[in-house]
């Protein structure tokens, strides 16, 4: 019986290594600033302030946690995972990914350009960066994920 295992350290190009480890890094990275936040009490829970425009801008740091929580760190385990593999679910995830890097570095750019430039702004920056980048990379080589067990040219 032949052996149906695929080894695909030497079909993944290098190009698509790089970004399962960037969405590993990031995925760890976020995890840690949001547990940092949380379990040391860096922003005050929005119901401690009296002042509305205060309870907002908690609000909202505490709504980017949750929503990180539940979407940013599944994608980001699941492009990693499926980045690795070469898998097109991994590209999927990846690509939403990269999309959601773009638009919360945005949302912290805008909201700092009025403010002060945040922890967040600047450590995330790299990620949002990398992913414009991995947006069009990860397009042009979408069919090696389609076909990853039908040919070994990668």
């Amino acid at each position: 019986m032949p052996n149906t295992s695929v080894h695909l350290s030497y079909q993944r190009p290098g190009g698509v290594t790089f970004l399962a480890i960037m969405n590993a890094l990031g995925c760890v990275i976020t995890l840690l600033f949001w547990l940092l936040i949380l379990f040391k009490k860096l922003i005050p829970f929005p119901g401690n302030f009296i002042a509305l425009a205060e309870r907002a801008n908690a609000a909202t740091t505490y709504g980017f946690m949750i929503a990180d929580f539940l979407y940013s760190v599944p994608l980001l385990l699941l492009a990693t995972a499926g980045l690795w593999r070469m898998r097109f679910w991994g590209w999927t995830a990846a690509q939403m990914v990269n999309i959601l890097w773009i638009y919360s570095i945005t949302i912290i750019w805008i909201r700092d350009l009025y403010s002060k430039l945040s922890p967040g702004g600047i450590l995330f920056l790299p990620f949002a960066l990398v992913s414009v980048w991995a947006i069009w990379y990860l397009w042009r080589r979408r069919e090696i994920f389609w076909n990853v067990n039908q040919t070994n040219k990668y």
